[in-house]
């Protein structure tokens, strides 16, 4: 796609926006154009498809209820809705941790028992347990400080460039630059770690 194809593109992404603001139709063509990208981020991200389900949920229940808050800034609506799945997977591992530590703390605490899952969820973790490297590598990334978790998540998993990872983290582009470095030098630690036992 040339240069012209793309400005062209995102001053129609823009007039959807606009119309998003005050048109639920107009929202909803968002919504289908961008759910599996998000939802792929987020199950990428968590390597659980109930967790990426919930999270994604929210992520667009908060976009239609913040877009009148929304500001153009020359990057794809995407870039928004990255963040605030970044944001939202942040929280759910925060509250899931302090769950944890909680019941750990309180050995008298009722047991959190896991509904059991619809067949076609079943069916779907099957899938995703297939890509062992897959899952290999994430559960290795998944061991990482989070900030290198996102930007790692967003150039190898969502394949996007430093300059939008920089705009949906609210960093510079150097700072993403020396975090994936580092992220990535820290990942290699764990694998060779991994490997020699």
């Amino acid at each position: 796609m040339k240069e012209g194809d793309d400005n062209i593109e995102l001053d129609q992404e823009r007039a959807l926006v606009e119309r998003a603001k005050h048109d639920k139709q107009a929202f909803a063509e968002l919504y289908d154009k961008y759910y599996s990208q998000i939802f792929g981020y987020t199950l990428r991200r968590t390597a659980d498809i109930g967790i990426a389900q919930d999270v994604t949920s929210q992520v667009f229940f908060k976009a239609l209820k913040n877009i009148g808050q929304f500001h153009w800034r020359g990057a794809p609506f995407s870039s928004w809705l990255y963040r605030i799945a970044s944001n939202e997977i942040a929280d759910t591992f925060r509250e899931r941790k302090r769950k944890r530590e909680y019941i750990k703390n309180n050995s008298d605490a009722p047991s959190i028992s896991n509904p059991s899952p619809e067949n076609e969820l079943v069916l779907a973790e099957e899938e995703l347990r297939k890509h062992e490297d897959f899952l290999y590598i994430r559960e290795g990334v998944s061991r990482l400080p989070v900030k290198y978790q996102e930007v790692i998540t967003l150039k190898y998993f969502e394949h996007m460039q430093l300059k939008e990872i920089a705009l949906i983290l609210g960093k510079r582009e150097g700072t993403v630059k020396s975090l994936l470095h580092r992220g990535l030098k820290k990942l290699k630690q764990l694998m060779e770690q991994d490997a020699t036992f």
